[in-house]
């Protein structure tokens, strides 16, 4: 059996194999999908599949001598707009959640964790890990092509095109930010803070205070950044970028 990757998904498979189609051993009973897995290509980025020219699907059983062509996955991808981040991911997680984007993350968090959270709680898990997406407990999940935060961000809006509703969830933990009268949180505040301002919004989960003075220009820019993307009626689709070897 000859598995033939677009270009874009030749950073996944071995070295040895970037110049050519894979020959994958076939006995006859794997499914399409586990013949392609094996190739090193993870099935959270494989759009459409051709068996000798012909659409398959990945659960498919196909006999020995076949040609299978895999195309990535194609943008936008509207699966789901809660998301899981590896261990790996902390800053696109706060600026995810910046963007006010169910992001759930912990920096301790074990592979288990994240399959088992990712299951329970219906959420697409993000990483670079390759071989983390090829495990069969995950339900769904989306390779990070970047490597650059900012970059990554862009990636995933792109690629899921979720809506953005900045300065409603903590970046610390991912709580929701709810209105708070001044005078209940006035003992917390410096005096500075307590003088010069009084909208303030206090975290449901860690009871973190925000306000408006705190939102510095780079995170202004950040959440601009996304509107402007996310108004924008006939926006630019983009691909997956190229894997890292």
């Amino acid at each position: 059996m000859l598995v033939r990757p677009a270009r874009e998904l030749l950073g996944f498979v071995g070295a040895r194999h970037r110049g050519g189609p894979v020959r994958v051993p076939h006995d006859g009973t794997a499914v399409l999908g586990h013949l392609v897995q094996s190739t090193g290509v993870p099935l959270t980025e494989v759009g459409e599949l051709l068996l000798d020219g012909v659409p398959a699907e990945t659960g498919d059983r196909p006999s020995d001598g076949g040609v299978v062509d895999v195309a990535p996955v194609r943008y936008p991808e509207r699966i789901r707009n809660r998301f899981v981040l590896d261990v790996h991911l902390g800053k696109l997680a706060r600026r995810m959640r910046l963007l006010g984007i169910d992001t759930a993350y912990r920096n301790d968090a074990t592979d288990e964790e994240l399959l088992e959270r990712a299951a329970r709680q219906r959420r697409v898990l993000l990483t670079r890990d390759r071989g983390l997406l090829r495990r069969r407990a995950l339900p769904e999940g989306a390779y990070v092509y970047a490597s650059d935060p900012a970059r990554q961000q862009t990636e995933v809006l792109a690629r899921f095109e979720p809506t953005p509703r900045p300065w409603t969830r903590c970046v610390s933990c991912n709580g929701q930010l709810v209105e708070v009268p001044k005078a209940e949180i006035a003992a917390r505040l410096e005096p500075g803070t307590r003088r010069c301002y009084d909208e303030f919004a206090r975290c449901v989960a860690c009871g973190g205070i925000y306000w408006p003075g705190a939102h510095s220009p780079r995170l202004r820019a950040i959440v601009e950044s996304a509107l402007r993307r996310a108004a924008r009626d006939d926006h630019l689709v983009e691909g997956p970028g190229s894997v890292q070897g």
